[in-house]
């Protein structure tokens, strides 16, 4: 149970030692607030903590909030960041092996976002009722997790609703709410745990406390009841393809990018050969694997393409889909698009794609288009490229700003109706839907995990994607260059792993469903609806204020 230091109400002064006392209460709440929702996080993390994460941090702004201290504001935020930062330091500190720049960067910039978010839930508090405001921290919080999924600096890894991927069957009812139905779940619980306990505190009536821990140990446990029974009773649509997921297990910074487009096709031929045959529908191979550039209006005629076509002319309706790095030239003295990059005698676009071969000279591409913040696209690059130059390397293999299309598409011809999901893209709930919404029946995420070592951070990626496969109800397959591949089926169920740094294939069977989901129909209709709310109640809030004044 969490403790809650004696509050210092409106009627009560400070005297020296207890503003020491109660500083160093709050900055140990804070800790705990942090410590709480590090430790509830995948892959190793126990969820039902964050259940009661927010709490002493809530409790923490409360007793800053009643005290008659100065610049409480500025407490409420020291002890905020050091809550949050405790909790992006040890969930995310694996970046450091691609880039220490980003995972300084990362940590430091997305724990002041969070604090800045519930230091404006503080300043809103002081003005409304608790009944009030209490709806508004969760509104708040969730129109942040948003606008984290859509900004050019788009980190959205630590929105809370992912905390419970690696527990599929608790949250079957993503069908219909998104991750956005987790995030408001943990702030649910939270607040009311929060209420109960404070009210205890007031009135030390234990009745009432063990009333107010009842009714939020029921609103835990009735949405994984209504899920356990969704997870137990939901049931494929019984048609399938059979699919083959390459590992070539390439290091992405010593051997990827050294090895030449048809030597790396005749390998990923060599790798799959032992497993396809006439019933293989698809062959998947990851990210970027022909990393060597290739021009996207030619590729269809270059060796690499037709040493790849080999498996399709031997087994005819094998459709083959790999990542590789393209570009396409301008020869213009005037910048041709908003995303070229200068070359000598003319500009070029760089494109992280994939590519569907068959037997024929028609290979349709996507392009990747939720681009890795500062390795793939650089923000406001006119302000900062001259401020850091290029102190992040990228993760696509060259320093260079990608293009995007600008919405997602799908690959069709085959046995099934591909989404084409490039690494990154996969922990975008909506964005992901996006296919669905053009009748794909299963999702295809090619990666290249292999920046981060065999650390969280490739785990908590493939975690994530369970998600995707229960919000969508489509089977997922999963090709990644050093690891984790994977088969996924509708209901989250990781079914096939081929571990981290391993060489080797996986073959298995993805069930189809042409059937859309709320969630794929609707979107992330929690989020909207809690922008609009957060919206009007900063407008009351403001209205109280000038109504006080009078």
């Amino acid at each position: 149970m969490v403790t809650c230091p004696v509050v210092v109400g409106a009627n009560h002064s400070l005297s020296p030692g207890n503003t020491v006392k109660m500083t160093r209460n709050n900055l140990l709440l804070a800790l705990a607030s942090g410590l709480l929702l590090a430790a509830g996080w995948p892959v190793y993390g126990i969820p039902i903590l964050l259940f009661v994460a927010f709490v002493p941090l809530l409790i923490v702004e409360r007793n800053i909030r009643l005290s008659h201290s100065r610049r409480k504001g500025l407490k409420v935020f020291r002890n905020a960041y050091l809550a949050f930062l405790v909790w992006n330091a040890i969930t995310t500190w694996w970046i450091w092996y691609s880039t220490a720049f980003g995972m300084f960067f990362a940590i430091l910039v997305n724990s002041l976002l969070m604090t800045v978010v519930f230091w404006g839930y503080h300043l809103l508090a002081r003005k409304l009722p608790p009944r009030i405001h209490l709806v508004f921290l969760p509104a708040l919080w969730i129109s942040f997790e948003k606008f984290h999924l859509n900004w050019d600096f788009s980190w959205p890894w630590l929105n809370l609703g992912n905390a419970f991927s690696e527990h599929p069957a608790w949250v079957q009812w993503y069908e219909y709410t998104g991750i956005f139905g987790g995030s408001l779940w943990i702030w649910m619980v939270n607040i009311g745990l929060f209420a109960a306990i404070w009210s205890f505190r007031k009135t030390g009536n234990k009745k009432r406390l063990a009333r107010g821990v009842g009714k939020n140990v029921l609103l835990i446990a009735l949405p994984i009841i209504v899920s356990l029974f969704m997870y137990d009773s939901y049931k494929s649509s019984g048609k399938s393809v059979e699919a083959v997921v390459l590992q070539p297990n390439i290091d992405p910074y010593s051997e990827k990018y050294e090895i030449d487009n048809s030597a790396m096709a005749t390998k990923l031929v060599k790798l799959a050969s032992e497993y396809v045959d006439a019933d293989t529908d698809y062959v998947l191979a990851p990210e970027t694997a022909l990393s060597a550039g290739a021009d996207i209006d030619r590729f269809a005629h270059s060796l690499a393409a037709r040493i790849l076509q080999k498996l399709p002319r031997k087994y005819p309706g094998l459709k083959f889909i790999t990542g590789a790095d393209f570009y396409r030239q301008y020869r213009s003295v005037n910048k041709p698009t908003p995303t070229a990059n200068s070359i000598r005698g003319g500009w070029f676009d760089a494109y992280n794609a994939a590519v569907q071969i068959d037997n024929t000279a028609n290979m349709p591409v996507y392009i990747k288009s939720k681009l890795v913040v500062g390795v793939e696209n650089l923000p406001f690059k006119e302000i900062i490229e001259p401020l850091l130059g290029n102190v992040m390397i990228n993760l696509g293999g060259t320093v260079v700003s990608r293009a995007t299309q600008v919405e997602p598409s799908v690959f069709k011809g085959g046995a099934g109706i591909v989404a084409p999901i490039i690494c990154y893209e996969s922990i975008y709930g909506e964005y992901v839907a996006g296919y669905v919404r053009k009748d794909a029946d299963f999702l295809a995420v090619i990666t290249n995990d292999g920046w981060w070592s065999n650390s969280q951070g490739h785990k908590q990626h493939l975690s994530y994607a369970r998600l995707r496969a229960i919000e969508t109800r489509r089977s997922v397959a999963r090709s990644a260059n050093t690891g984790i591949s994977a088969f996924i089926n509708p209901r989250g169920d990781v079914l096939q792993t081929l571990a981290y740094g391993e060489e080797g294939a996986l073959k298995g069977e993805l069930s189809l469903n042409e059937e859309k989901t709320f969630y794929v129909r609707y979107g992330d209709l929690i989020a909207r609806v809690s922008v609009l709310l957060a919206g009007l109640l900063v407008l009351y809030g403001i209205g109280k204020k000038k109504r006080s004044s009078l």
